[in-house]
């Protein structure tokens, strides 16, 4: 998605600035430092008969490592974000879990549920090119029900997929959902992915490339990041400047407005998509 930054970092300073009377994420984010958001996440679970069904536990596992890498606890920083599971559901559709991004409105239009505030994670046949997709915090307005992640099944705790087995594509691409990008965005070229303290990054990790330096600005590659492409052992950690964006996002897009008030005193301080 190189070069799609731009206009949605554009977006979220206006939504800052209309908000809050601010456009710098800092603030915005210190007012929500001592507040931790706890997202519900509805689990819709595609299958084709017999294929894609989620193993037995394989679901609440998912949350768990959402929970836990969003809290700094395989590494780097607690963003202030949990995740409960608030519901599961099963289709049997063999076209929507074969291709879904090809039936993609038809099978959120029938399944999503909630508001900006809710996660629904998606599983089905993504492939094994794009394990995943993914909108982000900015689009719902336009269009919420196509509001959501989708995931790989194989890509689940304890999933068949080498290297990507873990759970942590529903990781990268909730990221993407709360308004991260890809490390490696606009690759070595200003803004990079608008985040001070994640280095630039040529192109995406594979494996995991320990020490790769691709870049002339300082710093070597954030191969260990979550939002970068490395296999699964290899990641894992956000960045303190990542949970700025994270909460600041949240704030401008999917916050409650009667939440916001409480925390600012009332007053203001394809498409193209992620995946991985």
């Amino acid at each position: 998605m190189g070069g799609a930054s731009e206009p949605l970092l554009a977006g979220l300073k206006r939504a800052l600035l209309g908000r809050f009377g601010t456009a710098d994420e800092t603030k915005v984010a210190a007012a929500r430092r001592d507040e931790r958001t706890v997202v519900p996440v509805q689990v819709h679970v595609l299958t084709a008969g017999a294929a894609g069904r989620a193993a037995a536990g394989a679901v609440e596992e998912q949350i768990a490592t959402l929970d836990a890498a969003y809290g700094g606890r395989f590494g780097g920083v607690d963003t202030g974000v949990s995740f409960r599971l608030a519901g599961t559901d099963t289709t049997d559709n063999a076209a929507w879990f074969r291709e879904p991004e090809r039936y993609e409105k038809a099978m959120k239009g029938a399944l999503r549920k909630g508001g900006p505030g809710t996660l629904n994670l998606y599983t089905a046949a993504v492939g094994a090119d794009v394990l995943g997709f993914s909108t982000f915090p900015q689009w719902y307005a336009s269009a919420p029900k196509a509001d959501g992640v989708v995931v790989d099944y194989r890509t689940l705790p304890g999933g068949p997929y080498r290297h990507f087995d873990r759970g942590f594509t529903a990781v990268h691409e909730t990221g993407h959902w709360l308004g991260l990008f890809h490390t490696f965005e606009n690759g070595c070229r200003t803004p990079g992915d608008g985040i001070a303290d994640t280095p630039y990054e040529a192109g995406p990790a594979e494996g995991c490339p320990e020490g790769r330096d691709s870049c002339a600005q300082a710093g070597a590659d954030p191969v260990h990041n979550f939002m970068d492409y490395g296999w699964d052992e290899c990641m894992q950690e956000f960045t303190p400047d990542q949970g700025v964006r994270i909460r600041a996002a949240w704030a401008a897009f999917r916050a409650p407005k009667s939440a916001l008030a409480a925390s600012h005193g009332g007053r203001g301080v394809r498409p193209v998509r992620g995946n991985r």
